[in-house]
């Protein structure tokens, strides 16, 4: 394998982005690297990928800004450069949530690593003898890829729907330990700050998201594999390009049984919407969501 795909973000105020955007782009272009970086008032989110040599040189020049010091990348690697383009985006958000209030650059919600957190999960509860709680924020689309093991799962259909979501089932998590997760950490970090906001004190989110997971402890009570934005698809526990397909038509997805079917026409259509009800249906969204990364 030699492509490098690295994946962070950073909550951090940033005021300078009408000059930050072209220095990012420029000096992405330059390193022939591929991706999308988007940038927020609220920080920064980015999925790269490129030589190795490239990826460590933007990544050193990235952190001499102070700003970026500390950034922690998730890393991972593939025979073929998963992305089209190059993009470097301005937001509102580097994810939509919606609340203004929740401002992760003051401080964020307590972190549990993968490490603790797998231990919890042997145990069945945390080290307080709380139970232990899963839950994904993540898109429905995302979850049916691969989550963990009982796991919550709301089917949201955007992160901006999960404020009022938790809202309602506040008293299901009474009592409990809550880990919310993610594929890369920054929804579950916006996440955890909003259930702290609400009075569910014992709210934890995975440090690193589930990319980190596998990263330090493989895929233990974890089952299928993990979807991320780009043209893998989704990658397996030991972090390698799984089978797992995303129709780019209807979002669905293509398992590689499904992709055996006559009905799966790799880039145009796929089992579940291959009538042509289904397809006019679904034309609108035929762009897909692969250009802007989410964690």
């Amino acid at each position: 394998m030699s492509i490098v795909n690295i994946a962070a973000y950073k909550f951090v105020t940033l005021d300078d982005i009408a000059t930050l955007r072209p220095a990012l782009l420029e000096r992405c272009q330059a390193l022939d690297l591929k991706g999308t970086i988007l940038l927020a008032p609220e920080g920064i989110n980015l999925f790269l990928a490129g030589a190795s040599e490239s990826i460590g040189a933007f990544l050193t020049g990235l952190r001499a800004d102070a700003r970026f010091t500390d950034l922690e990348v998730k890393e991972s690697l593939s025979d073929d450069q998963p992305f089209r383009r190059m993009l470097v985006r301005q937001k509102k958000e580097i994810i939509t949530m919606k609340m203004p209030v929740i401002k992760p650059a003051d401080g964020r919600a307590p972190g549990v690593d993968p490490a603790t957190l797998k231990r919890w999960l042997d145990a069945g509860q945390d080290d307080e003898g709380r139970p232990v709680v899963m839950l994904d924020t993540r898109n429905d689309f995302e979850v049916d890829v691969g989550t963990f093991d009982n796991a919550v799962d709301y089917r949201l259909t955007k992160f901006s729907e999960f404020p009022d979501v938790i809202a309602a089932h506040r008293a299901d998590f009474e009592g409990k330990t809550i880990v919310s997760f993610c594929t890369g950490g920054i929804r579950c970090e916006k996440a955890a700050i909003y259930m702290r906001d609400i009075g569910l004190e014992h709210t934890y989110q995975l440090d690193g998201g589930i990319l980190k997971y596998f990263e330090d402890v493989g895929g233990a009570h974890y089952q299928g594999d993990c979807f991320v934005f780009d043209y893998r698809t989704a990658l397996t526990p030991d972090l390698a390009p799984s089978t797992t397909k995303q129709c780019f038509a209807c979002r669905a997805v293509v398992t590689a049984e499904d992709q055996r079917s006559p009905d799966y026409v790799e880039g145009q259509q796929c089992p579940a919407c291959a009538t042509p009800a289904d397809a006019s249906a679904t034309e609108a969204a035929s762009a897909t969501s692969l250009a802007a990364p989410s964690a």
